[in-house]
Order: C-alpha cells, then structure tokens, then sequence
C-alpha cells in the first residue's frame, strides 16, 4: 500500500503531454491530484508564485513545497523563472527540480550556478518516466526536510 504525498508541487511545463505523464507518474507514485498544479508557461509561474492577476484572490494557490520546471518554453521561460525565484528572499528555499530534454551542458551548469536543486533529465519512455519519479519522490518526500517557507 503506497502512502499519499501531502506535499505540494508546481509544475511548470507547456507540453500537455509531457504534463499528463509526469501527471500519471506522481499519481502512481501517490501524488494527490489536489496537490498538484500546472503552470503552462513561465509567465503563468511567476504570477502563481507572486499571487498576481488570475490567481490574485485565488483559493487554489498554495506555496509550493516543490517546483517542477520545464526550460524550453515560450515567453519567460524557465532559466528566467529559476533566476527570479533564486533571487527573491521568499521564495529560493523552495527546492527547484530542473526537469527537461535538455542536456547541454551550458544548460546544466547555468542552472545549477543560478541555484537549481537538480537537474533532470526527461526519460524518453513512460517506466523510465516513472521511475525518474519514483526517485524524487523518494528524496524529496520521504528523506529530505523541506521548509516550511513564509
């Protein structure tokens, strides 16, 4: 029997069908559905993280205990979201996940240099998907203590 993950995760990607798998995989590895939720875009991101325009007054809005963040996106995208949210004193104790196809190597230290947690390779099948998930799930849920933030 597989225990409930509580913790909340933002995830920040623009490919719906790279959201639905790693959707199935969270789930599967006892993500609640409700503890989760889809940015589409960086610009989307940021106001969710800042409470801006659509989710000024939003009751779904929650502080995120995890960010799970695309690179490759249209408009702001994800290098600009680490570094906004790298930066600002409330938000950079929130542990950024680097998630994408991306495995240039200027990529890779740029994120970490900017104070990325980990930098993740998307899996180009669903079990190695699941199990890519299954790992974090298992550091970042069950062996890591995260803050609680502001």
């Amino acid at each position: 029997m597989s225990v409930k993950i509580s913790i909340n995760i933002l995830m920040v990607e623009d490919s719906d069908i790279d959201f639905e798998v790693t959707e199935r995989a969270l789930l599967k590895a006892g993500m609640k559905k409700e503890n989760l939720f889809r940015c589409c875009d960086g610009d989307e991101a940021l106001d969710f993280l800042y409470r801006r325009g659509d989710f000024e007054n939003n009751e779904r809005v929650f502080r995120p205990g995890i960010i799970l963040l695309d690179l490759n996106m249209p408009g702001t995208d994800g290098r600009e979201v680490l570094n906004e949210i790298k930066t600002d004193e409330n938000l950079k104790d929130i542990p950024v996940l680097i998630l994408t196809t991306s495995t240039d190597e200027r990529d890779i230290e740029s994120c970490y240099k900017m104070g990325a947690n980990t930098y993740i390779q998307k899996p180009v099948n669903f079990s190695g998907f699941m199990e890519a998930v299954q790992r974090i799930k298992d550091f970042w849920v069950e062996v890591a203590i995260l803050t609680k933030g502001k």
